[in-house]
C-alpha cells in the first residue's frame, strides 16, 4: 500500500501534464473557434476531477486512462483533428486519411474504467453490473457526441463546421467513431477486471 504522499504523486504529474497541454493548445490554434468548441468538453471533465480530488480519489490507473483522452483531444483541438501531424501512421497503414481522431475516440472508451470503479468503490453495484453500465454509458456518450458534432457543423458552417465534424469525406465516420469508443471501453474494462481497482484505493 502506498502512503498518501505517494498516492498523490501520479495524479499530480498527470494534472500538470494535462494543464500544460491545454495551455499549449490555446497558443495560436489553427482555428480559434474550433479550438474553443473542442476545449469545452475537456474543461468540463478536467475541472471537476481537480475540484473533487480530495473528496473522491480515483485509482492511479483510472487517472492514467482519463488523461489519455484529455491530452489527445486537446492536441486535436489545437490542430483540428484532420490536420494533426500524424502522417507517419497514415503512411504506415497505406491510408490517405488522418486517423488521429480514431485514437482519440478509442481513448474516450477508457472512461468506462473510472465509471465502473466509482460504482464499485461506492458499493452501488457489483463489478459486472458496474462494467456493463460503464460500457453502455460510453456508447450513449459516443452517440450523443456525434449528434453534437453534426449540430455544431450545421450551425457554424464553412471551414469551422467541416473541421469540427472531422469526417474527412468518410460517409461512415460517425459509425466508425462510435465503434472506436466502444472498443476502447471494452479494452479498459478487460483491464478493470484484471486490476480490480475496487479492491484497493491506490493501484
Amino acid at each position: 500500500m502506498q502512503t498518501p504522499a505517494q498516492s498523490i504523486k501520479i495524479p499530480l504529474i498527470l494534472a500538470t501534464l494535462v494543464s500544460t497541454t491545454i495551455i499549449w493548445s490555446g497558443i495560436n490554434p489553427s482555428l480559434p473557434e474550433v479550438w474553443l468548441a473542442e476545449i469545452v468538453p475537456i474543461l468540463l471533465i478536467f475541472i471537476p476531477l481537480v475540484v473533487t480530488f480530495k473528496r473522491f480519489q480515483f485509482s492511479n490507473s483510472a487517472y492514467v486512462f482519463m488523461s489519455c483522452w484529455l491530452i489527445l483531444h486537446t492536441i486535436g483541438a489545437h490542430y483540428t483533428f484532420a490536420n494533426v501531424p500524424f502522417d507517419w501512421f497514415s503512411d504506415l497503414i497505406g491510408s490517405d486519411r488522418n486517423h488521429f481522431d480514431r485514437f482519440a475516440h478509442f481513448s474516450i472508451g477508457f472512461y468506462a474504467y473510472p465509471i465502473a470503479e466509482f460504482l464499485t468503490r461506492r458499493e452501488h453495484c457489483k463489478p459486472f453490473i458496474a462494467a456493463l453500465f460503464g460500457l453502455c454509458a460510453i456508447m450513449a456518450i459516443a452517440a450523443g457526441y456525434e449528434i453534437i458534432e453534426w449540430w455544431y457543423a450545421v450551425l457554424a458552417g464553412g471551414e469551422a463546421g467541416i473541421e469540427f465534424l472531422g469526417s474527412q469525406g468518410d460517409v461512415w465516420d460517425a459509425q466508425q467513431d462510435m465503434l472506436a469508443d466502444t472498443l476502447g471501453a471494452v479494452v479498459s474494462l478487460v483491464i478493470f477486471f484484471i486490476i480490480k481497482p475496487y479492491r484497493s484505493t491506490i493501484r
